[in-house]
């Protein structure tokens, strides 16, 4: 490393002025090798190892000296698990800025930890530091060629260690600060565009999953109602491909963009109506199966989200189950395979119970129902999550499985999505609406599942969104101490 490389850390007074810090260092990071880039583009010059050197992520260090038993918080995050020094490398700042200054101001306030900021010895890999990514595709230096200068991403850098727990402590190091740092981060905020054709900034912390494109078409129709009241919180509306839709349009203007959207294009469309505030609503249709399931958490995850919710459709597995009715799971058989070596079957997925009250709290609020009516429509039991949609050819090998769990639903996604909010620290929650009963024969069948939907699935919609309405006001029990392991990051 150059002798003038600049690794030195400052101590910084205040959370507000370690944020703007990092704020400064990543742009000067970002723009010194957005520089360089064009520069090699226009005249092949390589840049020089001093150059290189400045294309580092910025650094967050904190120090906690304990000079007594730590103070006891009753808050799952923002908690020091023992005296020493944490770090972590940042990226995007100035989106992570609210984040990352609740943070820190617990830390400091509650146990006066000390902050320091500098340059880190993590590389920017080169496709991160445009906006688009097209830019990279001017002029005929290969991807290879570029790698011969620019630090590129490598996927021994990137990984899940502080998330599972596989991470090593070496003494004279720093403890983890955060479970992803800057470099995983970049990678899913990519990823999260590619997937969803969205700029990674629109998506917003309150986010409801789906697998049927019939519940975008509600939850459009929907925002633009919201959009259209001069007093609701709702400012915009952001449609895969980029389509904005803002307040105050005319209906023709907002059917012709809307029609604009190229939604088709991308394999997890997501759909953003955002706020004043910041705690806007996602849509993401994730489409059919836990390996989508497991993607798309993967890289939200990154975003810190309040909460993400699945409400998709199952199969009803009781005879006193009707079409179109409710299912709140309070827990998950996963038989989908996909977790099995980072959250082995054997580990529960507890029901998280302020997101079981808020999702049963919104149907009453929905559908007008309450006490044995309510009963009858929705049920609380266990769900079954299969990685084969065909599990009914092999029923005669499932059935003692299932008739131990005591299952009364099955369906695809949702044992993965609550083990991946379980994994990665993201609170969750299971609504989902009996489209068909396989073992009682009724069976998914055109004409009947076209009536079923026409009829369920505005309602299935607004109980999600009512549930993360009523949830807005809790965020701060919300985040569970029961997704906090003994050996945990402060950062939540």
């Amino acid at each position: 490393m150059p002798a003038d490389h600049i690794s030195s850390f400052e101590s910084v007074a205040t959370p507000e002025e370690a944020v703007e810090r990092l704020i400064q260092l990543h742009d000067s990071a970002i723009e010194a090798q957005r520089h360089a880039l064009e520069h090699f583009f226009a005249t092949g010059t390589a840049p020089t190892p001093l150059e290189r050197s400045r294309f580092r992520y910025p650094e967050l260090r904190l120090d906690y000296r304990a000079s007594s038993v730590p103070p006891i918080k009753q808050r799952a995050y923002a908690k020091f698990q023992g005296a020493g020094t944490y770090a972590t490398t940042i990226t995007q700042p100035a989106f992570y800025r609210t984040y990352l200054l609740e943070q820190l101001q617990y830390l400091v306030r509650d146990y006066g930890a000390t902050i320091a900021v500098g340059v880190s010895d993590q590389e920017i890999p080169y496709p991160y530091v445009f906006e688009r990514g097209d830019e990279l595709g001017r002029g005929a230096h290969s991807a290879s060629e570029l790698a011969q200068h620019f630090p590129t991403p490598l996927l021994a850098k990137v990984g899940d260690e502080i998330a599972d727990g596989t991470w090593l402590f070496h003494e004279n190091e720093a403890r983890p600060l955060a479970l992803f740092d800057a470099a995983r981060v970049d990678y899913s905020l990519r990823r999260l565009v590619h997937y969803t054709g969205s700029d990674w900034r629109c998506l917003q912390p309150w986010i409801l999953l789906t697998n049927y494109h019939r519940y975008v078409d509600q939850f459009i129709r929907w925002a633009v109602k919201e959009l259209a009241d001069e007093n609701g919180p709702y400012t915009r509306l952001v449609l895969p491909g980029g389509v904005s839709i803002e307040r105050g349009l005319d209906a023709t203007t907002v059917e012709d963009l809307i029609g604009s959207s190229p939604w088709h294009r991308f394999q997890m469309p997501a759909y953003h109506l955002m706020r004043r505030d910041g705690q806007g609503v996602t849509l993401v249709n994730i489409g059919v199966g836990p390996s989508n399931a497991k993607n798309i958490t993967d890289h939200l995850a990154v975003l810190r989200p309040h909460c993400w919710l699945m409400v998709g459709h199952c199969g009803g597995l009781r005879q006193s189950q009707s079409i179109g009715d409710y299912v709140l799971a309070h827990g998950y058989l996963r038989r989908d395979h996909i977790l099995d070596s980072a959250v082995p079957p054997e580990i529960p997925i507890p029901a998280l119970a302020e997101i079981q009250v808020a999702l049963q709290d919104a149907a009453v609020q929905v559908t007008g129902e309450r006490g044995e009516e309510l009963k009858r429509r929705l049920r609380t039991g266990t769900v079954v999550t299969y990685d084969d949609r065909n599990w009914e050819l092999r029923w005669s090998q499932e059935r003692r499985q299932i008739n131990l769990s005591r299952a009364i639903a099955v369906d695809m996604e949702s044992g993965t999505i609550a083990a991946q909010g379980y994994r990665l620290r993201v609170p969750y929650g299971t609504l989902l609406c009996v489209s068909d009963k396989p073992l009682h024969g009724e069976i998914k069948l055109p004409g009947a599942a076209n009536a079923f939907y026409e009829r369920a699935v505005s309602e299935h919609l607004m109980i999600g969104l009512a549930a993360l309405d009523i949830l807005r006001g809790q965020r701060t029990s919300l985040h569970s101490r029961k997704l906090r392991s003994f050996d945990e990051p402060p950062f939540r």
